[in-house]
């Protein structure tokens, strides 16, 4: 493990493994460098590429501030970018991907932009999504981060009743999940009113892929696709057989030729 200094002065814990161009992994929603996708994927990745992977702040061993701000987290990636040689490609899951996005868009230098299903479900301009920032920053200031969990499961992810229940009778993977509980008022964030940022996708002004899996949540099949259609010249892909917890390797393969 190495650190590095944020511009606010948060440490900021990364990996690299692998020789050849930089891709900076960054995390969705409760994962970090030891729990989630991205080792896995990181492993596969770095056959070809010097792949970094790091904790998103308030994550494993990063350090936090006391006050959070979008802009924050688009300084770690750009911090992080520094460290791997001034520019690289970037890789974003879930809310990573949205964050990722912000981060091209405000002109981190990032050569190419790869994203997997950025939540952004709600329809309409306004969106239509109730306020989940504002209920889980009150869970998490309340210190029901079991709860926060469970909300951000069952009423934001959507995902079924009896998965959620599974997932807290595995105590030790439901302990790492509360552990990390507190960041999820970021990833709400980062997504705002959960529409389309149509507006500042245009920005992205670099080659960049969406992917969504061919057996993913239609709300979010169709995000990706209004993500791709707002990013001047993207591509899009279906990764078939694939949902929202998309195996690295159906990712690996098509990430390896968009990045070479």
């Amino acid at each position: 493990m190495s650190t590095l200094t944020s511009t606010d002065g948060t440490a900021i814990a990364y990996d690299r493994a692998g020789t050849g161009p930089a891709i900076v992994l960054v995390d969705g929603a409760l994962c970090r460098r030891s729990f989630g996708p991205m080792p896995k994927l990181a492993a596969l990745l770095s056959q070809r590429f010097s792949v970094y992977m790091y904790d998103r702040r308030g994550r494993g061993e990063s350090g936090d501030n006391a006050t959070y701000s979008v802009a924050r987290e688009v300084e770690d990636l750009a911090a992080l970018i520094r460290v791997a040689g001034g520019s690289a490609g970037v890789f974003g899951a879930s809310s990573g991907g949205a964050l990722a996005m912000e981060a091209a868009a405000s002109g981190v230098p990032i050569t190419k932009l790869a994203m997997f299903e950025p939540p952004f479900v709600a329809a309409g301009p306004s969106g239509s999504e109730p306020d989940h920032l504002a209920h889980l920053r009150q869970l998490v200031a309340n210190e029901r981060r079991g709860d926060a969990v469970r909300y951000f499961m069952k009423d934001m992810v959507r995902a079924p009743g009896p998965m959620v229940l599974m997932m807290q009778l595995l105590f030790p993977v439901w302990s790492k999940l509360k552990a990390v509980a507190h960041t999820l008022p970021y990833d709400a964030a980062i997504l705002g009113d959960w529409s389309v940022p149509v507006q500042r996708a245009a920005d992205v002004k670099i080659p960049a892929l969406v992917l969504y899996g061919g057996k993913t949540d239609p709300r979010l099949m169709q995000a990706a696709k209004q993500v791709a259609a707002a990013i001047p010249g993207a591509q899009q892909r279906s990764l078939a057989g694939q949902t929202h917890n998309a195996a690295a390797s159906a990712l690996a393969p098509v990430l390896s030729e968009f990045f070479a």
